[in-house]
């Protein structure tokens, strides 16, 4: 029988819920209703309310909202059926068995949880014993205190290969292999899986131990510096976070969560008082313990080492996070100093070291970006090329389709800036000054013809935009090897701009017939477009360098593309106000910028060559 919304109704009636509230949020009556501040958000003045009758609680700060078991879930940090099953134990219901199947396997679970809580109960007794004495040296060696042992629950596996059925000899064979305590050799001999190891329990989210954590005192050839249990009915690594009952109600006081890389590193942090830490268990974190962080805060921070190794551990977690990313669900990353693990940093520094760094984490764009490049070195075309295309990878695994254009859109500003820096504009020809001259005898003062100032006079209109493309469609045609790098550019211009889209395609259509070597750059009976007649461009001008004028070339495609993607986006900002206005103006603000950023880019390009179009004028 499978659980129904009536039998969910039938729980819920049962349930008062203030009081199950009132367990963890101190509430004070409002008439009908309870009020308290909100467990779920830092605040002073109370916006959480509880009614009894509507059977639901709401949040007006941070709009947190549900029932019953939707509470144990969010706020308890419990899983479903484990929510259900606490709560229809205090109302007094039976759970309904799945099938009788689940009904089995359920019953062995519970029957694994006696194993692993009498097997906790026998390595705290061996590390208290005598035989306990150096693991009890090497935790006052590590500097964790009494309180924190006691609290994580250190013990101490005995160097012995049958401790263990010794010790819980009220369970058979079986039991002790399904709760992952024993293991067998290829000859069939069972012997303890943990020997000679300071012991730590791996709990799930209601506290119960269901696996073990062993590390070695003493660096052994061969030996795993780690051990842990093996997955089992009770364990799924996977789907586990280490100290997750413990970090759950700490995140909801902090607003934080904190991913360190393993166990040891979250006892360091909570031994300086840092108590909202967790770690996956030998494994990079996966998307089910993604998940479990995402119910408790909105951007989970990510602490790893700062060498190489920790690096590609951060690109892991980012690489699985990206997919799964949704409105209000990121990650911040932070990098410690190269060599140092938390417990290092804090020793050394202290725990406001720690703390600055927590503080102030990158945020995972940022960290996207930063990491591919600087993955390799940028110093050619195809380099830079390749940089994109890893961008553009990452971007296309994410499935939400809002922010999979905003990343495309983030990171395709960046690597524009970064490929095509701004040159710095030539200084502004002045009456009576000479012009730098590389060979020969230096021309004499010019003066500004009269059709250099007429066409000064159209670029600083603005109206040198429709010029510029004919002369890039012209610069195309006597740099025809060009197109395949700008064809991206220029496709994703056609469908913005319907003027220019006829003058593309006629040039895309003649590609296939482009031929550097011949009279004319295009050999076919349908011409090409001639350069404009009234604008002069130094990739048009045959005896310019033709390294300096493809990059010339680049820097105006980069102008023409530029503008009407930042007037789609503007559109497509606006249009969206009324449903996000406050989402909306701040990115109006931010486009607004970057098009007078191309405004002046497009200007300052203008100018130069009106300068340089008026040098040649004169020197004629």
């Amino acid at each position: 029988m499978a659980i129904t919304p009536q039998w969910k109704d039938e729980l819920r009636a049962r349930i008062t819920l203030s009081t199950l509230v009132m367990r963890s949020v101190k509430l004070t009556r409002a008439g009908r209703e309870w009020k308290g501040c909100c467990p779920f958000h830092d605040e002073k003045t109370p916006s959480f309310y509880v009614n009894d009758q509507k059977q639901f609680y709401h949040c007006f700060g941070c709009g947190a909202h549900g029932d019953a078991i939707s509470w144990m879930v969010d706020q308890q940090g419990l899983q479903f059926m484990d929510a259900v099953k606490e709560l229809a134990a205090s109302a007094g219901m039976e759970v309904p068995a799945p099938d009788p199947a689940m009904a089995r396997r359920a019953e062995a679970r519970a029957s694994l949880i006696d194993v692993t809580d009498a097997a906790q109960a026998f390595y705290v007794a061996s590390l208290a014993a005598p035989g306990g004495r150096v693991a009890r040296e090497y935790l006052e060696r590590r500097g964790f205190s009494a309180a924190v042992c006691r609290e994580f629950g250190f013990g101490w596996a005995p160097d012995d290969r049958q401790a263990i059925p010794k010790a819980l000899s009220q369970f058979g064979e079986d039991m002790l292999e399904g709760a992952g305590m024993r293991a067998a050799n290829d000859q069939g001999e069972r012997y303890d899986r943990f020997r000679g190891r300071v012991m730590l329990p791996i709990q799930d989210a209601r506290g119960r131990v269901i696996a073990f954590g062993g590390r070695i005192l003493d660096k052994r050839d061969g030996v795993a510096k780690y051990l842990n249990s093996p997955d089992t009915e009770l364990f799924d690594k996977g789907r586990t976070l280490y100290n997750l009952h413990r970090a759950a109600p700490a995140a909801r006081q902090s607003g934080r969560v904190v991913v360190v890389e393993g166990y040891m590193d979250v006892i360091a942090l909570a031994n300086a008082g840092i108590a909202d830490a967790v770690a996956p268990l030998g494994t990079a974190l996966t998307e089910m313990q993604l998940e479990l962080l995402w119910r408790m805060v909105d951007a989970p921070v990510l602490c790893f080492d700062g060498d190489a190794a920790g690096q590609r551990a951060a690109m892991r977690a980012i690489a699985r996070a990206l997919p799964l990313l949704a409105p209000m669900r990121s990650l911040n990353i932070v990098r410690l100093p190269a060599g140092l693990d938390p417990d290092d940093l804090i020793k050394a520094q202290g725990k406001a070291a720690m703390e600055r760094l927590l503080a102030s984490p990158a945020n995972l764009i940022d960290t996207l970006w930063e990491f591919e490049r600087d993955a390799q070195p940028l110093a050619t075309p195809e380099a830079k090329a390749g940089l994109k295309a890893r961008l553009m990878a990452h971007v296309e695994t994410i499935a939400d389709p809002e922010i999979k254009g905003l990343y495309r859109r983030e990171l395709s500003d960046r690597f524009s800036a970064f490929a095509y820096p701004p040159r710095p504009p030539r200084p502004a020809f002045q009456p009576g000054q000479r012009q730098p001259w590389r060979g020969g005898s230096p021309p004499p003062p010019p003066g500004l013809s009269e059709s250099a100032r007429v066409q000064l006079s159209g670029m600083m209109a603005g109206g040198q935009r429709q010029g510029l493309l004919t002369a890039v469609i012209a610069g195309l045609t006597r740099f025809p090897q060009e197109i395949n790098r700008h064809a991206e550019a220029l496709s994703s211009l056609a469908r913005l701009d319907r003027e220019a889209a006829s003058l593309i395609e006629s040039l895309f259509e003649l590609a296939e017939t482009l031929d550097s070597r011949g009279l004319s750059a295009i050999c076919s009976a349908q011409g090409h477009p001639a350069p404009p007649a009234d604008i002069r461009y130094a990739f048009l001008d045959e005896g310019n360098d033709p390294g300096a004028a493809c990059e010339e070339l680049a820097e105006a495609v980069s102008l023409l593309v530029e503008r009407p993607a930042l007037e789609a986006a503007l559109a497509a900002t606006i249009s969206r106000f009324d449903s996000d206005p406050e989402g909306s103006f701040a990115e109006q603000n931010r486009l607004r910028t970057q098009l007078t950023a191309v405004e002046e880019r497009l200007k300052a390009f203008g100018r130069r060559k009106a300068s340089q179009s008026a040098t040649d004028d004169n020197a004629a």
